[in-house]
């Protein structure tokens, strides 16, 4: 598994340089990859659906218990067959869409990368494994979302999907430090096991809150649904891989991962089931008011995840059963969609429904393509969707407390799909001819080849489904119910409810065909989405936060130096004083005639130095008085036993004068540039801050620490460790080097500062 992942991320860092050497091949033989690592996973199938899991585990923080492990079962299994096998696909067609961009190479190494982060993430067996997959996952889609980068709406759509699925990423990473903490472990199979105990754990609430607003917002739940759409701005490559089988699952995924841990609660059932089946019935009802084939295929994208989150939310075995056989055929059939979308808005030059039509003569591989994915969609016969409907059904009906709520929706929900459905069959390939920009011609292998080979594995294993895939759906069930569990699959259970409610299906959504442009009509007229919904509140919120950071940066960061000193004094100021009043620290004056003759002198030296600092009228006055300042602290420290100090401080205040010397002695006189106000304001503060400092001062001066290991460390380890006696240099040096590296750092600094302002074009002609 690891080899899969980092071969993934190989190949993204040499895809730019691959295309420049290989050309037109390059996607070709890139698609080797995937396809090689998708013949590896199904190799596993065997052994996988025998009950065994693959487990991988490297050491990577152990005190805090976090390791790299990966771990392949029955879930982790169908993703990744889906992942790499789907991206194989995508890698072959993005050549063909992307023929001639100068930037192809990039789309190659951008989609390896992404399928490497989505192996990484449904491999994951440590939460932290799982969150830095997981950002990965959205890091990528940004770049791939944004490609175009040169339209402001490409930009607009990836910054959106960045910021909505990273609110969300934000509350997962949230949400898994405390699933971490209440299960003891970071080890999600362990996780698994500890259901019980995670489930009466006083923050369960709290961790399913934020797991789920993680999840949804990954899989464009309602109403984090709108980004899923806005996504569509991306290239089509980039839309049927991210939005058929794989980001838009990361949701769904971690739901199901989740499922043994945090699942069958009436919380869980309560939230994912309402969550799923609202997305379900929004999602189609507002495909139906699009005219773009590519919006139209993004919200039925929706309403399949919705269908996919209600089914995790029943939480039956039936349930499970049907979301897994509808997990591998959504993959397939939108995959299928996709890609034919990008096929003839590549050829035809529009995605306009109201101008594609009759496409069976020019484009027939692609008309088959889009014909065979479109009716696995609608759940005709003997499609795999077909399958999929009747187990969909089923398993609404048998729901526990809400059938009664979900299969209607449900029903409703694949009428829809079907009036969908037929549109695509009966205008965009069976009608008279459309008015695309271009006269419609059948495209290159690349580009009808990639659509076609899904759309005929829908047809393919719906004929066989138990025999072909079978053990894979009895494994991805048993993983996210963990249990052993039996799965049969064939296309034909008889005559029954379920087959009534396809056949009433089928028909409603003939009628819906009927009065198919006065549906999109009344769609577009209920809709208040552009105006009230979502959409919009992220469009306000975007622009407030806009607005309050320039606000914010006007006052904050307006590029006044000295305003910025008085910002961090008043503040440090401030805070120490309310620290010191409210700890009542005790601050004792000690008493005058304790302060020697010589003492005295040095204390109004140094005072009248700084005042005359203050008062002074030509910089050099103000060296010449800061140096007096500093060589009497270099007599206090002499004074009170700190010979080395003294010396360090010598030296520190001999060079400081100097510097500012060679610096500042061509410069003009002070001049009095601010008001009697504004100078009277800055003593109070000087005041203040000074003040804090003498109090803090005398406040440590009284105090004696509760703990002399420190001390008596430094005193014991210095010499033997240090090679010094004195401790002070041995700590400056040894102890605290890193320390004293960045003073010596900053000293440097400066020094070249000055360099450059006594080199500077033009000083020697300004100094005379």
């Amino acid at each position: 598994m690891l080899v899969a992942i980092l071969s993934a991320f190989a190949a993204a860092a040499l895809a730019p340089m691959l295309h420049r050497l290989l050309g037109r091949w390059t996607g070709w033989i890139l698609a080797l990859l995937p396809a090689a690592l998708c013949a590896q996973f199904l190799a596993r199938l065997p052994a996988i659906s025998a009950g065994g899991v693959d487990l991988q585990a490297w050491p990577w923080l152990p005190d805090l218990g976090i390791s790299l492990a990966l771990r392949l079962d029955g879930l982790a299994l169908i993703f990744a067959l889906l992942i790499s096998g789907i991206g194989a696909l995508v890698l072959v067609y993005t050549g063909g869409y992307l023929k001639g961009d100068p930037r192809l190479g990039r789309a190659y190494g951008l989609l390896l990368a992404f399928l490497g982060s989505m192996l990484g993430l449904v491999c994951a067996d440590d939460l932290i494994t799982l969150l830095v997959f997981w950002e990965l996952t959205g890091v990528w889609s940004y770049f791939l979302i944004g490609f175009d980068s040169g339209r402001p709406a490409a930009r607009a759509a990836a910054l959106q999907a960045l910021l909505v699925t990273g609110i969300g990423g934000l509350a997962l990473l949230a949400g898994a430090l405390l699933l971490g903490d209440a299960g003891g472990t970071w080890r999600i199979s362990e996780l698994a096991a500890r259901g019980e105990l995670l489930k009466a754990h006083p923050h369960y609430r709290a961790i399913l809150l934020l797991v789920l607003a993680g999840a949804f917002t990954k899989s464009a739940q309602v109403p984090f649904h709108f980004w899923l759409p806005g996504a569509m701005e991306a290239p089509a490559p980039v839309s049927a891989y991210l939005h058929s089988a794989t980001m838009v699952k990361a949701g769904v995924y971690l739901l199901a991962r989740l499922h043994p841990a945090l699942g069958a609660t009436p919380e869980w059932h309560a939230l994912i089931t309402l969550a799923g089946a609202t997305t379900m019935l929004a999602g189609v009802i507002l495909a139906l008011g699009q005219q773009d084939l590519k919006k139209v295929l993004a919200y039925t994208t929706v309403s399949g995840l919705g269908t996919l989150v209600l089914l995790l939310g029943l939480g039956t075995r039936l349930a499970m059963k049907a979301g897994a056989v509808f997990l591998l055929v959504h993959a397939l059939y939108k995959s299928a969609l996709f890609m034919t979308g990008g096929t003839i808005d590549h050829e035809t030059g529009t995605r306009d429904l109201d101008r594609l039509s009759g496409l069976r003569r020019a484009m027939p591989r692609t008309s088959l393509a889009l014909a065979l994915s479109a009716l696995s969609m609608a759940g005709m016969p003997p499609l795999l969707g077909f399958l999929s409907k009747e187990l969909l059904y089923e398993a609404k009906l048998q729901a526990p407390g809400v059938a009664p709520v979900v299969t209607p929706m449900g029903i409703l929900t694949n009428v829809l799909l079907v009036t969908i459905a037929a549109v695509l069959v009966a205008r965009v390939v069976l009608g008279h001819g459309g008015r695309g920009e271009h006269r419609p011609h059948e495209a290159p292998p690349a580009l009808w080849l990639a659509p076609l080979l899904p759309a005929l594995a829908g047809l393919l294993i719906g004929g066989f489904p138990d025999r072909l895939v079978g053990p894979l759906i009895e494994s991805a069930v048993a993983a996210v119910g963990a249990e052993p569990v039996e799965v049969t699959l064939k296309l034909w259970h008889g005559f029954n409810l379920v087959l009534v409610l396809s056949i009433l299906t089928v028909m409603g959504g003939l009628v819906g065909y009927r009065f198919y442009p006065r549906l999109r009509a009344l769609v577009r007229r209920i809709d208040l989405g552009a105006r009230l919904g979502p959409a919009r509140i992220y469009e306000r919120a975007l622009a407030g936060m806009l607005a309050l950071a320039g606000a914010q940066t006007r006052l904050l960061q307006h590029g006044y130096l000295r305003r910025y000193i008085l910002v961090l004094v008043v503040t440090a100021a401030g805070l120490g004083w309310m620290a010191l009043a409210v700890g009542k620290v005790p601050v004792k004056v000690p008493p005058a005639w304790d302060l020697r003759v010589h003492e005295a002198c040095l204390a109004v030296a140094i005072g009248a130095g700084a005042l005359a600092a203050v008062r002074a009228r030509s910089r050099l006055a103000v060296i010449a008085c800061l140096g007096v300042v500093g060589y009497g602290v270099a007599l206090v420290f002499i004074l009170f036993g700190a010979p080395d100090l003294a010396m360090t401080q010598f030296l520190v205040e001999t060079l400081t004068v100097i510097v500012l010397v060679l610096v500042f002695y061509s410069l003009p006189r002070f001049a009095s540039l601010s008001s009697a106000a504004t100078r009277a304001r800055d003593a109070l503060v000087a005041l203040a801050a000074g003040g804090l400092m003498t109090a803090l001062v005398l406040a440590v001066g009284q105090t004696r620490p509760a703990s002399t290991a420190l001390t008596d460390f430094y005193a014991r380890s210095s010499l033997p460790e240090g090679l010094g006696r004195n401790v002070v240099n041995v700590i400056l040096v040894d102890f605290r080097a890193l320390d004293t590296l960045g003073e010596i750092t900053v000293l440097t600094i400066a020094a070249l500062g000055v360099f450059a302002l006594l080199k500077r074009p033009g000083r020697r002609r300004s100094a005379s």
